[in-house]
């Protein structure tokens, strides 16, 4: 694995999470009567997979160019370009806060943290630590590890948390994604970004398969890790839910490495190319999808005209079209923002 290559395997967990994610949204084009039974059930099994996934690739990245940056002697360079990239994110996260709420009534609604807040702010408080770490790869892994073991372990009693600092720390106020214990994904996906820097891959390969087996050791702990905390929340907090779901997205990784390290012309197929386009956009991608289902324009949106009202063929067929404007949308937005970026004299822009 070249030092300055593209590690594409996690552009097609970004790029797959994107396509579930459209797939997730569109449930609400579903009758309320469909939203149970064997399919359902299966449905929400993948689905809440889709934030691990997400935040995972984020710390991964994160890392990993941090590292590089400071590999090739361009720290600074790299600090500015991440904290620009993180402004893209957060902007783009309270647009979409926007489009569901009425920011202008309603100010406090800016401050409802959904994924897209959640990476952002997470990356933000994850990067001097990132940064400070970068020439020693190898204690950055070990010191990553350690901080998601503090943020989920930590979780369960965040619940508690009152005033200003609960929109960060728990659901009480609205948050979809409050830092715990989601932020613990990011410094598990940045131990495997720091790894992954130093271009061997197999020792990627062998510390994802480390992760997926301390998942499965809490997994198999859960009793116990239930017992130990006062009530909370167990689907949303407890340390053992969340191991099971990233036991299942390294597991997901290494099968994705595989395929990587593999040769043949499926590589530069159609359904490759078109699941890197969302991997290598996926903050287009997200910003696109909700503007199409949620967002009324000239009376128009997905939901305006379909939620609520479909059988499943009907949803199936309308998460195709949804997946597929998207697609369009997502496409030209890349190219539009190279472009953009290279007029003001800089080089062409290679999202991690």
């Amino acid at each position: 694995m070249a030092q300055s290559s593209r590690i594409v395997s996690f552009d097609w967990l970004r790029g797959i999470a994107v396509l579930v994610m459209i797939q997730t949204h569109a449930l609400s084009l579903l009758r309320p009567e469909l939203r149970t039974g064997p399919l359902w059930t299966r449905l929400q099994w993948i689905d809440g997979l889709v934030a691990p996934a997400f935040i995972f690739s984020a710390g991964f990245s994160l890392a990993l160019v941090q590292v590089r940056g400071a590999a090739a002697g361009a720290r600074w360079p790299r600090m500015r370009k991440t904290l620009r990239r993180l402004g893209e994110v957060l902007l783009v996260a309270t647009l979409v806060n926007w489009m569901w709420f009425p920011l202008l009534r309603e100010p406090r609604w800016i401050f409802r943290v959904d994924i897209l807040h959640c990476i952002g702010l997470s990356l933000l408080l994850a990067l001097p630590i990132l940064a400070a770490l970068a020439p020693r790869p190898l204690v950055l892994r070990w010191v990553a590890l350690g901080l998601a073991a503090i943020a989920f372990g930590a979780s369960p009693f965040a619940e508690r948390v009152h005033g200003p600092l609960a929109a960060l720390a728990n659901g009480s106020t609205g948050s979809v994604f409050p830092l715990l214990p989601w932020a613990g994904y990011v410094y598990l996906g940045a131990s495997a970004g720091a790894t992954a820097a130093t271009g061997d891959a197999r020792a990627l390969a062998r510390w994802i398969a480390g992760l997926l087996a301390l998942g499965i050791a809490l997994w198999l702990l859960t009793p116990q890790l239930t017992a130990i905390y006062p009530p909370h929340e167990f689907w949303v907090t407890n340390p053992a839910n969340h191991a099971r779901r990233w036991t299942q997205v390294c597991a997901f990784v290494l099968v994705l490495m595989a395929a990587e390290r593999s040769h043949g012309r499926w590589r530069t197929s159609a359904p490759v190319r078109f699941i890197e386009v969302f991997g290598t956009s996926s903050l287009a991608g997200y910003f696109f999808h909700q503007a199409l289902l949620y967002k009324q324009i000239a009376g128009f949106s997905f939901d305006a005209l379909w939620g609520k009202r479909c059988d499943w063929a009907q949803y199936a067929l309308l998460t195709v079209l949804l997946v597929a404007c998207t697609f369009v949308l997502t496409w030209a937005m890349d190219r539009v923002y190279r472009r953009a970026w290279s007029g003001f004299g800089a080089p062409a822009v290679q999202k991690a």
